[in-house]
């Protein structure tokens, strides 16, 4: 896999962008409105496993500071960007703004591709209106996010230019490296851990937020495989990112989960755990990659105390002194309760100043690739759903309950099943947690999210009788 090629699309308020963002996606991942300036922040989508698409805020009067920093977020996408695609309503004459707009791409001596969408509309112009905007016939796309048209296309189109593959070829996925990204907010030890895991000084270590702008990368051989480490910009809150020294750490970021294997999430052990490391966990989880929760600047924690917590501190029954609770046992049952959803993912304790379980990053990132790639016979699977089934049988409407009838393993990295059956769409969501947790307990997929999907199977139709 090589390093993840970012699109991005740019141009005036309700162009069709977020529609152009969903069908090429082919999922609703844009909110998509009548009303202009509807997209607020940067949207991004993985397209067929290819490219990282991001969809931009619309361009609208800079005099507004809310709508100047939708500009610069414009601005962050077209410097960040291998391919840019401005897009553009066909049915309107190009204006002054979009002159601007296209002045503004082809500055960045990248490749732009013009997009002339909602081209299904009758009063859709003539490519020739728009050649003024510099930008050559061979490059100019009509398309239209309602019907699909030209849509596959302009991706074929965008693979070309970026030279990149769908598929991977089985020799070079077989050689090519582990990647790692470490990812998290600002300032938590991200390029500090980098250093200690590169043991050399690849990264600028500071204590300033937003040192790190770009993907650091360097490659080490571990117990005989080669593991890519990448160091990614801390991530803040949408609305306390700066333009500068932030300005290209959400897209980045996106980008560095898309390429890697394995993420490991940092969390500093020093500050209260965040909704941004939730989301952030989400978007690993979401994306299907590995995940390490990593705990850092444990050498900062003070455990000769112990600290107030709901457990008595007077002796039990058994006669027995309460074990002490110290500053680490209340942060990791605050991470517990905040990473609930995270029941599988592994925490590492880890200090980049003394190298506490600095290595052990590592033994996890080998054991966690391995999990992804694991392959289950269907005759073990099918044994534990009907175990699972006879155990606890799902429940259902008064006369209709859902019928899981057998399950098999469509894919790795990640691993996915499908359960088939009848009047699947009854499954209640508990019941769905209740057979991932059947099948970890068999085989625990360490670190792994593993997907689900529910198939209903047609009865078969009996022949009618003459």
């Amino acid at each position: 896999m090589s390093k993840q090629k970012i699109v991005a699309l740019i141009g005036q308020t309700n162009a069709g962008k977020s529609s152009l963002l969903n069908r090429m996606a082919k999922k609703n991942i844009a909110i998509v409105a009548r009303e202009e300036g509807t997209t607020r922040d940067n949207v991004s989508a993985k397209i067929d496993d290819a490219f990282l698409l991001i969809d931009t805020a619309g361009l609208k009067n800079p005099e507004d500071d809310f709508e100047s920093s939708i500009q610069d977020q414009i601005q962050d996408a077209v410097d960040v960007a291998d391919l840019i695609l401005l897009t553009l309503d066909s049915s309107k004459y190009p204006s002054q703004k979009d002159k601007d707009i296209a002045k503004t791409a082809l500055k960045s001596k990248k490749p732009v591709f013009l997009v002339l969408n909602k081209s299904d509309l009758g009063e859709a112009l003539d490519e020739s209106e728009f050649l003024r905007l510099g930008i050559k016939n061979y490059d100019t796309f009509r398309t239209s996010a309602t019907t699909g048209q030209g849509i596959d296309t302009l991706k074929s189109a965008i693979k070309s230019k970026l030279n990149v593959k769908t598929g991977e070829n089985p020799d070079d996925e077989k050689n090519r490296p582990i990647k790692l990204a470490l990812i998290g907010r600002p300032n938590v030890g991200k390029s500090s851990l980098f250093n200690k895991l590169a043991k050399k000084q690849q990264a600028v270590v500071s204590s300033h937020q937003g040192t790190t702008r770009d993907i650091n990368r360097v490659e080490i051989k571990y117990k005989g495989e080669t593991i890519e480490i990448l160091d990614t910009a801390g991530l803040r809150k949408p609305g306390k990112r700066e333009v500068g020294i932030e300005k290209f750490s959400a897209i980045r970021t996106l980008a560095a989960i898309e390429e890697a294997d394995i993420c490991a999430l940092l969390v500093d052990s020093k500050e209260p755990h965040s909704k941004l490391d939730q989301s952030l966990a989400g978007q690993i989880v979401e994306s299907g990659k590995g995940i390490i929760v990593v705990l850092t600047k444990a050498d900062l924690l003070d455990n000769s105390k112990p600290v107030v917590s709901q457990v008595s501190d007077k002796k039990r029954k058994d006669n027995t002194e309460t074990p002490k609770y110290t500053e680490i046992d209340h942060i990791l049952d605050n991470l517990e309760r905040d990473l609930d959803f995270l029941p599988f993912a592994p925490v590492l304790i880890t200090s980049s100043e003394t190298g506490k379980n600095v290595t052990k990053i590592f033994d996890l990132a080998l054991e966690i690739d391995a999990a992804r790639h694991t392959e289950i016979k269907t005759t073990d699977l099918n044994k534990i759903l009907r175990e699972a089934i006879v155990a606890h049988p799902p429940a259902g409407l008064k006369n209709t309950h859902p019928k899981p009838k057998y399950i098999v393993q469509t894919d790795i990295t990640p691993p996915w099943f499908v359960i088939h059956g009848r009047e699947m769409e009854l499954l209640h969501w508990s019941y769905k947690r209740y057979l991932e947790r059947k099948i970890r307990e068999a085989y625990p997929f360490v670190g792994t999210p593993i997907k689900f999907s529910y198939h209903n199977d047609r009865p078969r139709s009996r022949a009618k009788r003459k």
